[in-house]
């Protein structure tokens, strides 16, 4: 196994980035005897929440073991607070970064599959959004969503008013973040994993399959609840897992491996 703390650059965003790695390049022990030895290395990109940062799924969360368990590799890029969307505004393209740019860079440096059946991402809360949005936007790359506690706000977005009072933050960053200043129709916009979906089920195209879990006491049970409904109303295969937790690390390990197992098995 190895961690690796990276720093390069993003043409995309302009600047330096940073990423952690968890690589199930070895073991000290030998190559465990499981199946999961018997098939190639799944590379797993795993997306932080609001106001988390790339290193807060290895600072919580046992992903070493995870990866020695289940011959897997673990990629978390930072997103900022970006909901892991393109914005014309700033033009920074977090989606393409994240979907692409970031998906390209780390399959060339670690030398990784490139086929879809061996790419996953997930993520938590706002990673959990950024993980169904991109799964979504680049169905070419990814064919298993791990969505957790997922900040599935686009029922907000599209009912946005300058008056409203938010803890998170404020309307000027939600209308910024999502897009939907001067008029814009967000239910025809690319930031809606909705319009997505629609989109995508219109053309053909393949839908990853889902995975979402949510405690029954996290404050964003109800989003996660209502977008089950859009899914199973659109006849897209979902498993969609609740359970005794709130919106923290203690439900997020819990549901990252069963997560884990539900797309290896």
């Amino acid at each position: 196994m190895a961690k690796l703390d990276v720093t390069t650059f993003s043409k995309l965003l302009s600047r330096p980035v940073h990423f952690v790695a968890v690589l199930c390049n070895d073991n000290a022990m030998g190559t465990p005897d499981t199946p999961y030895y018997k098939r190639p290395t799944k590379n797993v990109y795993l997306l932080h929440g609001y106001s988390g940062c790339e290193s807060d799924w290895y600072s919580n969360a046992p992903l070493t073991d995870l990866a020695n368990k289940y011959n897997v590799n673990f990629f978390m890029p930072n997103g900022d607070n970006s909901f892991y969307l393109d914005n014309k505004a700033t033009g920074y393209k977090y989606a393409s970064y994240v979907g692409k740019e970031f998906i390209e860079y780390t399959r060339k440096t670690f030398n990784l599959s490139d086929k879809r059946e061996d790419t996953y991402i997930g993520g938590l809360s706002m990673g959990g959004f950024g993980a169904l949005h991109t799964g979504f936007m680049f169905n070419d790359t990814f064919s298993k969503v791990i969505a957790l506690s997922s900040a599935l706000i686009q029922g907000m977005i599209k009912h946005l008013d300058p008056s409203m009072d938010n803890p998170m933050a404020n309307y000027d960053y939600y209308a910024w973040t999502f897009g939907v200043k001067d008029g814009v129709d967000f239910d025809a916009s690319e930031n809606n994993p909705e319009y997505l979906v629609k989109k995508l089920k219109e053309e053909g195209k393949q839908i990853p399959d889902i995975y979402m879990a949510c405690g029954t006491e996290d404050f964003l049970i109800e989003p996660n609840r209502q977008f089950k409904a859009f899914l199973d109303e659109n006849k897209v295969p979902v498993t969609f897992v609740t359970g005794p937790g709130v919106h923290d690390f203690n439900f997020w390990r819990k549901y990252l491996e069963e997560g884990l197992k539900w797309a290896l098995d």
